[in-house]
């Protein structure tokens, strides 16, 4: 009996075709069969947020998802949202603002970080903290992430 898929999507803004493994999460599928490493796996049950991406420009739990599931959607990991661009004022930030320690959560703290920067511009230290309240940070304190993303939040904020 096959147990796999054929299964299509786009990932990175790029399609992609594979027979896929039924019962595959989709974090596993991209570190495995795609070699994008960015995406962490940390405690496989959907808590730490390590093994964040964007399905359908919402942020998921890869752990959660399995890779079947992203049939006919699109599918974006840290890397395809780096090599964009879109995420440079927020890294920038990261960095001058120290929030990178380990660099384990980074990844998805900052597609997380991204997600609220666009839903709610105007988002205030409490929001902040609450939206990336879904993602364990060990290192940090969250106190240096909350100022990168205000940071930014800020800045956007007094160009507009």
């Amino acid at each position: 009996m096959d147990t796999t898929i054929e299964t299509t999507f786009t990932l990175n803004g790029e399609r992609v075709t594979r027979r896929i493994p039924v019962r595959q999460n989709l974090v596993d599928f991209l570190r495995e069969e795609m070699g994008l490493t960015g995406t962490h796996v940390g405690c496989e049950h959907g808590v730490c947020g390590a093994c964040t991406v964007r399905v359908d420009s919402k942020i998921v739990r890869g752990c959660l998802m399995l890779a079947v599931q992203a049939e006919s959607r699109k599918v974006e990991t840290i890397e395809g949202a780096s090599e964009s661009g879109e995420l440079a004022e927020l890294q920038d930030a990261f960095h001058k603002r120290n929030a990178l320690q380990c660099g384990f959560c980074t990844p998805g703290m900052l597609l997380t970080a991204q997600d609220l920067i666009t839903q709610n511009p105007h988002a205030t230290r409490e929001q902040i903290r609450w939206h990336i309240s879904g993602n364990y940070c060990r290192c940090t304190g969250y106190q240096a992430i909350v100022d990168a993303v205000e940071t930014v939040l800020t800045a956007r904020r007094s160009r507009a």
